[in-house]
């Protein structure tokens, strides 16, 4: 039975993940902020979750939860990282500037790096993260998060290439979805949101084929290429 820990896993794509990788013979670790909710996953399926409660934000209880996590899993092959956070932001309030960076950037990388490195010594593993469509450009509705978002992407590209260099079977998923229906959206008229279980479903196509990097759904695959060709002066209108 292939192990996996998911960390965010109290709603929305993370939520959905969990019980994905359930039905697919995982033993799977949930970590999330909301301990109760955490218990309510865990009463759904008692032998296959194990759940430790954390806040990414804060790197050394995080690394501590992990190893914590791992041990009581007997290993560890894949870990998703599927905490976020994001709020539009027009009049740019640092409060929420800052703790979009905290969790997107400083929990992010306090994640992946522990992730990389369980897998580099142990010489085998999959890391995923969930980035955003909206990391290739900037948004003046929502600064700290597009920009959180492209740090994402580009730190896990040098993992990429990290893992690259080491030729062993270690693999980098990024997953850059649209907008999909969990509370992270936010707005009116959303255009192509996508129900949370069809996103689901194609991310875990994505990590079973291993790859290096997955629009979801595939159609915004589309309006990522349309995105990086908008030239700057017409992007900065915008």
């Amino acid at each position: 039975m292939k192990k996996a820990i998911l960390i965010g896993a109290t709603s929305g794509i993370g939520n959905g993940l969990a019980k994905l990788l359930v039905d697919h013979n995982y033993k799977v670790g949930l970590t999330g902020r909301r301990t109760a909710l955490l218990n309510e996953l865990k009463n759904e399926y008692p032998n296959s979750f194990f759940i430790k409660t954390f806040d990414v934000t804060d790197r050394i209880n995080t690394v501590l939860k992990l190893d914590e996590l791992t041990a009581e899993l007997g290993g560890l092959d894949l870990l998703i990282i599927c905490s976020g956070t994001g709020d539009i932001n027009e009049k740019l309030d640092f409060e929420i500037e800052s703790r979009t960076i905290n969790t997107n950037v400083l929990g992010f990388t306090s994640s992946a790096n522990w992730a990389f490195n369980y897998f580099e010594k142990q010489k085998f593993g999959h890391l995923v993260a969930i980035s955003s469509i909206g990391g290739l450009r900037g948004s003046r509705q929502s600064p700290a998060y597009n920009a959180t978002k492209a740090f994402q992407i580009n730190y896990l590209e040098g993992l990429r290439q990290k893992a690259a260099k080491l030729k062993e079977p270690i693999f980098v998923t990024d997953i850059r979805p649209g907008l999909v229906d969990t509370a992270m959206a936010k707005g009116e008229g959303l255009f192509w949101i996508m129900p949370v279980e069809k996103a689901v479903r194609q991310i875990y196509k994505a990590i079973v084929r291993k790859k290096r990097v997955a629009y979801v759904t595939k159609r915004w695959r589309l309006i990522a290429e349309i995105l990086k060709r908008i030239p700057k002066v017409i992007y900065d209108k915008m």
